[in-house]
């Protein structure tokens, strides 16, 4: 196969036959597992957003990370599974939130273990755009070798999670809303996540995308099925491939712009595996709503295109709003960065000049109440 190329198997199920048999042919046409040795410890990295049953398609299905962790530990490898929520990063929380994913029996079951380690650690990264140095949960630096295995869907902040936004789950618990608030411009967020994938370099990227999620992703969304394992070694192309099967352009994905800014994706192109993924490619995928990377700053621009940019992405600009459904919990409230939301009387208040447009209340509302809500610009403009 060629090097870094993303790779697409249909898998209509979860069932252990149909997926051990995807599974198989995807690590073959990733190149083999002859790299896995005896003994080696290997990190499978989920996206375990919060504690969603599997059905719900908010995380990676469990039977997925299972048909690969036994092609693993038949190597001889020593499997852990883990990731670190936007909640706080402890025994109580997580636990809770392994029990409710139901990853338990799948992952005993097929030979590997959940990750207890709760540390963190300082890390220089000297190479870096934005985040040259920042703090990693130690069970990551203690694998020998990293597996990124992500969901397919929709999500507020950078419209479509996949390969590159799930890197962002090696920052402990709630440290993510630290960084949400410090990089709170949409291009420097771009750019953190792209710092990260260079610094982790998993050997594999993996996607579960036989169930994917659309619409108030990536938590409160609506499941629709797709049908397909993805892979590669290339997070930017993979994405590439995965914005090209749900119809998401590009230009709406910042990290895709970011990566492009600096070598890392051709600026031009089709996705790898096209021929394979066109019976997959969906024409009516409903998202949550964020606003194009055009109206991100480039140092190329001149100063009226900078304020032009400016003025139109104030104008086209989503923002988190609370729809039906609140409860008063004050979830989004603890985890906001900026200290923007309050409870008066059972609902959630933003204050919208504190608001940093990070998307955190409206990705972990455990009810589905916080929305994404376009401009009327914004709105106006796509009836046109």
């Amino acid at each position: 196969m060629e090097k870094n190329a993303a790779v697409l198997i249909p898998c209509d199920s979860y069932e252990t036959e149909t997926l051990d048999a995807a599974m198989r042919q995807l690590t073959d046409r990733l190149g083999g597992l002859d790299w896995v040795k005896p003994g080696m410890r290997i990190g499978i990295k989920l996206n375990l957003c919060g504690g969603f049953k599997p059905e719900r398609a908010a995380t990676t299905h469990p039977a997925a990370a299972a048909a690969l962790t036994r092609l693993l530990t038949a190597r001889g490898a020593s499997v852990v599974w883990g990731d670190a929520p936007g909640e706080p990063f402890s025994p109580l929380v997580v636990g809770r939130i392994y029990h409710t994913c139901r990853l338990e029996e799948p992952c005993t079951a097929s030979g590997g273990e959940l990750n207890r380690n709760y540390e963190s650690q300082t890390v220089q990264y000297p190479e870096a755009k934005v985040l040259k140095q920042f703090t990693l949960a130690s069970w990551i630096a203690q694998c020998d070798a990293v597996i990124s295995f992500c969901k397919l869907k929709a999500h507020g902040l950078v419209s479509m999670t996949a390969a590159v936004k799930n890197t962002f789950g090696i920052i402990p618990g709630t440290l993510k809303s630290e960084l949400h608030f410090r990089y709170s411009d949409r291009a420097d967020f771009a750019d953190l996540l792209v710092d990260l994938n260079e610094y982790l370099k998993p050997v594999w990227y993996l996607c579960d995308a036989v169930e994917i999620m659309e619409g108030n992703g990536p938590t409160q969304g609506t499941p629709r099925h797709l049908g397909v394992l993805t892979g590669g070694t290339d997070p930017y192309r993979l994405d590439r491939l995965h914005a090209w099967l749900l119809g998401v352009e590009e230009s709406a994905l910042t990290y895709l712009e970011a990566a492009k800014r600096r070598g890392l994706l051709p600026a031009e192109g089709g996705p790898d595996s096209r021929e394979a993924a066109e019976a997959y490619r969906l024409t009516d995928f409903v998202r949550s709503g964020a606003t194009s990377s055009w109206f991100l700053p480039d140092p190329q621009d001149s100063k009226i295109r900078r304020t032009l940019k400016d003025g139109l992405s104030l104008l086209l600009r989503s923002d988190p709003a609370l729809g039906e459904g609140c409860v008063g919990c004050g979830h989004c409230r603890d985890l906001c960065p900026a200290g923007a939301i309050r409870i008066e009387k059972d609902k959630a208040k933003i204050k919208r000049s504190k608001c940093v447009h990070c998307f955190c209340c409206q990705e972990f509302c455990p009810t589905g109440a916080m929305k994404v809500r376009r401009s009327f610009i914004a709105r106006l403009i796509q009836k046109e």
